[in-house]
């Protein structure tokens, strides 16, 4: 006898396979690419930390200073994060409001001062920066 083709159960087989792997894999996907978007946003608010300080430096106040970007990151589109920056003269607090999809992500606001305190609205300081 000659067999062509599948089973209806190895098909059925192979499907569900597929949909344990994939129930699997696709929040784990999910979880880094919420990671890789918060940790380039923190790399900009840093930046924009130093860049706040060369400003104080040069002119002896935090006033004045301005972000160059309110959204983050600035390659991407649509952005995952907004930026805000409270300014006076001698302290500074930039603040990144997670949008969009970002808005699932467990960190959820991420806060940078002149101290260089890092803070998180939600989840734990250590993993979240």
């Amino acid at each position: 006898m000659n067999n062509r083709g599948f089973t209806l159960l190895e098909v059925l087989i192979t499907c569900t396979i597929i949909a344990i792997l994939a129930a699997v894999v696709v929040p784990s996907y999910q979880r880094y690419t919420y990671r890789a978007h918060r940790v380039a946003t923190q790399a900009e608010m840093t930046d924009y930390a130093h860049q706040a300080e060369r400003y104080r430096s040069a002119n002896n106040t935090y006033s004045g200073f301005s972000l160059p970007s309110t959204t983050s990151p600035r390659d991407e589109d649509p952005a995952k994060y907004n930026l805000r920056l409270t300014v006076s003269a001698d302290a500074f607090s930039i603040r990144a409001t997670p949008s969009g999809t970002q808005t699932k992500d467990e960190c959820g606001t991420l806060t940078i001062n002149q101290a260089g305190q890092r803070t998180n609205s939600t989840g734990t300081t250590s993993k979240c920066w």
